[in-house]
């Protein structure tokens, strides 16, 4: 099996290659490796230390930026090296100050990963969530280097359980640890011989935490919120959109909408605004304006959603009506916000928590987020009583980072 899969990989290097010809993001995913290993020649001296975080996406490094952090603390003299999988990660965090080198991470050769692995030659190494590199892990494990899974989630679908998977299972013994979210995962870990598991828990708890010690103020949304209650729907997609334009061309209420949606080509953003009939501005021409006298107010720019969802009476999270599902819910949860959603959550355990806990609301058509947000919108009690769930329920489960350092630390 390992030798199909090697095939595999091969192939759909060649294959990427001819995508990417066509293809914007995928020529941001083969051009971006093509200067990996000079990068790293460049970058990182033989008598370097280092330690190694992997992260699929955007997802997986937020995750895993409490963990990146906190060990960049206690190892001051170690250089930091981040890879990404994903152009989606890599390009929005490419510049990112608490890492010394970040690249993408080449495809899992045999080749590539024995000289990605010589030329960072860390001392430990870190895979948030997700990806299992066979060639990689094994690579890892013929050079002794301490290797751990963090917030990991397993689930009983995967190749590591099924009787073919046998090589996909070898390559976890890899790893030194594995910190995962759940008992259903290190349950499915003890069943194919990994005693080596602890819950920690979700290192984003940590992460949605943090962000209330921070200056989330931005003085262009509280010129626009006025004292307005205010609706910020973040993440959105053209199915959510459908929806909430919908409702905020129909509505009546004295009160205000910020959208910001997960695609922000010039395109659709201008198709989204030309479909309000409220007083509509952009952030990109928002100069000069007084922002006071708009109804909604659309952010075509990336990086200030968290701060944004600070000033949120009510949210809305995007992604439910489509796959994967729905975005990032802790971020508003964090500020003691109530979360309306669409109905395809069920891969997200945080998600079925607060809709379990009533903090958060799923919705499946028009008239379900109608009542939804004019049951919020009218309600302060109501509202109110479901934000504090949401708050507190973000401060239940902090504490991941704490679990896996400890344990690191004493290894």
């Amino acid at each position: 099996m390992l030798f199909l899969y090697n095939l595999m990989v091969q192939f759909a290097g060649f294959l990427l290659k001819i995508i990417a010809l066509f293809s914007p993001k995928m020529k941001l995913f083969v051009d971006g490796r093509k200067v990996v290993f000079p990068l790293l020649e460049q970058k990182i001296k033989p008598t370097d230390k280092t330690i190694w975080f992997h992260a699929a996406s955007l997802g997986e490094y937020e995750q895993g930026l409490p963990v990146i952090e906190k060990i960049k603390e206690q190892f001051p003299s170690h250089k930091i090296v981040v890879t990404f999988f994903s152009p989606s990660g890599y390009e929005v965090r490419k510049n990112n100050t608490v890492a010394d080198v970040t690249v993408y991470l080449p495809l899992d050769t045999k080749k590539n990963a024995k000289q990605f692995v010589k030329l960072i030659h860390p001392d430990l190494v870190f895979f948030i969530k997700y990806e299992y590199w066979p060639n990689y892990l094994a690579e890892l494990k013929n050079s002794n280097t301490k290797t751990y899974l963090i917030s990991g989630i397993l689930r009983e679908n995967q190749l590591f359980f099924k009787w073919y998977g046998g090589f996909y299972r070898d390559a976890l013994d890899a790893f030194t640890y594995f910190f995962v979210q759940n008992e259903t995962s290190k349950k499915l870990l003890q069943q194919i011989g990994k005693t080596n598991v602890a819950v920690s828990g979700d290192t984003r708890f940590d992460r949605v935490v943090a962000i209330l010690e921070k200056d989330n103020s931005l003085d262009f949304i509280s010129d626009f919120k006025d004292n307005t209650l205010t609706i910020v729907v973040g993440s959105s997609w053209p199915k959510d959109e459908d929806l909430l334009v919908n409702f905020i061309n129909s509505n009546a209420f004295n009160v205000k909408f910020i959208i910001a949606p997960h695609n922000i080509k010039d395109e659709q953003i201008q198709q989204l605004k030309n479909s309000i009939t409220k007083k509509t501005v952009l952030f990109s021409e928002k100069e000069g304006k007084q922002l006071a006298d708009f109804d909604v107010f659309i952010i075509d720019t990336i990086g200030i959603l968290t701060k944004i969802y600070s000033y949120a009476d009510i949210a809305y999270v995007g992604g439910g009506f489509g796959n994967p599902g729905v975005h990032n819910i802790l971020e508003p949860a964090t500020f003691g916000v109530p979360i309306v959603i669409g109905p395809n959550y069920s891969h997200f355990a945080e998600a079925i928590a607060l809709a379990n806990l009533e903090a958060c609301v799923s919705v499946n058509n028009q008239k379900e987020l109608n009542e939804a947000l004019e049951n919020l919108i009218r309600n302060d009690d109501i509202r109110q009583e479901k934000g504090h769930i949401s708050s507190t329920f973000v401060q239940m489960n902090k504490g991941a980072t704490a679990i896996i350092l400890k344990n690191i630390l004493n290894d």
